[in-house]
């Protein structure tokens, strides 16, 4: 053999070996395409309409109410002091049901509703790695919990600031602290509530995977979220309350403190993470050799 035929033969060894292959992109259009079907839906629209009434409907009835001092939670005696606190009121009352019930119908339809109708076989023949499709599956839930708690939270800042003004703010410690950081304070005590609404996604996820009717998926979910609430009232069962997943969603309001109190905000952002962990575990699981036939 030639030496030009060795250089040649060199040559097109190196460009076919794996260090000369280009990386393969990590491409998002999976991800954008879910969240696009997400928010793109008439149904979900409406739910965000339904999640914004409730901050609006607060400050309007603050506005027109005669102040009781000494009455009801401290961020709505607040209120007309500073409007940033209508945001804060509004995910004390939505956190309970609203909320839930919107991170609910978006977790229990992520697998089951594709199961339902058809396409949930197209989708794992396109091919997308199983892995991958829960991993993106829980990504939107994560990212629409996020997006709809801070959409109850701005809805209710520029609602009360609009009403109230803003200005200084008092925390619950008594202290003040001026306009830049009161916005940072709410902000972060938003996406705290969403990362903990996202761990109740996962165990929505994790439903989904075990039915082909994401309504069913959706009621199991509020049910224990609701059996949560209640197990956490009850005394005698203090013992597991640290464990429930809706025990440090209203540890939310420590980051109105000064400083901000660390402590339960800590182990609600642990608690949380271990949720999703251990759900989307179990969802990978449940969805790993699951056999896909409609």
């Amino acid at each position: 053999m030639s030496a030009a035929d060795l250089s040649a033969t060199g040559t097109t060894e190196l460009a076919t070996s794996p260090a000369a292959r280009p990386l393969r992109h990590i491409s998002t259009r999976f991800l954008r395409s879910e969240l696009r079907l997400i928010f793109g839906r008439r149904r979900n629209q409406a739910g965000m309409g339904i999640l914004a009434v409730v901050p609006v409907m607060i400050a309007i009835t603050v506005k027109l109410s005669a102040p009781r001092p000494g009455r009801g939670p401290d961020f709505f005696a607040s209120i007309t002091s500073n409007g940033l606190f209508v945001a804060l009121a509004a995910l004390s009352i939505e956190l309970g049901l609203f909320l839930p019930l919107a991170v609910a119908a978006i977790a229990g339809d992520s697998i089951a509703g594709e199961a339902n109708i058809g396409t949930l076989r197209y989708l794992l023949t396109v091919p997308v790695h199983r892995t991958r499709l829960l991993a993106v599956k829980f990504a939107a839930i994560t990212i629409f919990s996020l997006v709809a708690t801070l959409w109850v939270s701005l809805v209710g800042a520029v609602a009360g600031l609009a009403l109230f003004g803003g200005g200084q703010m008092t925390m619950l410690s008594g202290t003040q602290i001026d306009m830049g950081s009161a916005v940072l304070r709410v902000l972060l005590a938003t996406i705290y509530l969403g990362l903990c609404f996202a761990s109740l996604g996962a165990i929505g996820l994790f439903i989904s995977t075990l039915t082909e009717q994401p309504i069913g998926a959706t009621i199991a979910v509020v049910v224990i979220n609701v059996l949560s609430f209640i197990m956490d009232s009850i005394p005698q069962l203090s013992w597991l309350h640290e464990w429930l997943p809706t025990h440090w969603w209203m540890s939310f309001g420590d980051f109105l403190r000064d400083p901000i109190a660390w402590g339960d905000v800590s182990r609600g952002l642990l608690t949380a993470a271990g949720y999703m962990l251990v759900f989307w575990l179990a969802s990978w699981a449940r969805f790993a050799d699951k056999d896909v036939t409609g």
